[in-house]
């Protein structure tokens, strides 16, 4: 019977119950935060309200008539400066290069261009004179009675050197001694 009373429905009605007293102490402990916020606000504005209001002071004890300030100088309107930002100063720096830039790119295409005029220029020239000058003129006939003879040059022939190749000790032992086997060998 205990355990029917643990798992049964009297158990699923206690859970709601305490679910519901958790929710009555939440409303009440936000309606209490909420009149504790509504009081500080109201207090705020009260001190607002007190500050906006001006205190009037009183005429001084020793005299009748109100004594009259002397008003502070007028200051002059002031002149707004012409501020130069660093930003706008480095534009117009930035703006001057890339024109500068620009000016040199057109001059040393302007440059090219007036090379390779001049150049053409001077080809075309060449040609002309070229042409003028070189008249087509029939070839020579050779000689043929006094033909070509070639003689023995006076010169000593050269003398063929063998290469020297570097062979370390132990490979010209081996060496050797495979070219004595081989030889050896055979017969």
């Amino acid at each position: 019977m205990s355990c029917n009373d643990m798992s049964g429905p009297s158990r699923l009605q206690h859970l709601p119950s305490s679910v519901e007293k958790a929710e009555a102490l939440y409303q009440q402990r936000g309606q209490l935060k909420e009149e504790q916020l509504m009081k500080k606000i109201q207090k705020l504005v009260g001190e607002e309200e007190k500050l906006r209001m001006p205190i009037a002071q009183g005429l001084p004890w020793t005299t009748d008539e109100p004594k009259c300030l002397i008003k502070p100088p007028v200051k002059k309107n002031t002149i707004p400066i012409d501020l130069k930002l660093h930003s706008d100063i480095r534009a117009v720096e930035c703006a001057r290069f890339a024109h500068q830039v620009a000016e040199k790119g057109r001059l040393i295409k302007q440059y090219k261009m007036e090379r390779d005029r001049q150049q053409k220029l001077e080809e075309e020239e060449e040609i002309k004179r070229l042409r003028k000058e070189l008249i087509p003129k029939a070839q020579l006939m050779p000689y043929f009675d006094r033909p070509f003879v070639p003689r023995r040059s006076e010169k000593q022939p050269t003398v063929p050197r063998e290469p020297k190749f570097c062979i370390p000790r132990h490979k010209k032992i081996k060496c050797c001694k495979m070219s004595c086997n081989d030889m050896s060998g055979p017969s």
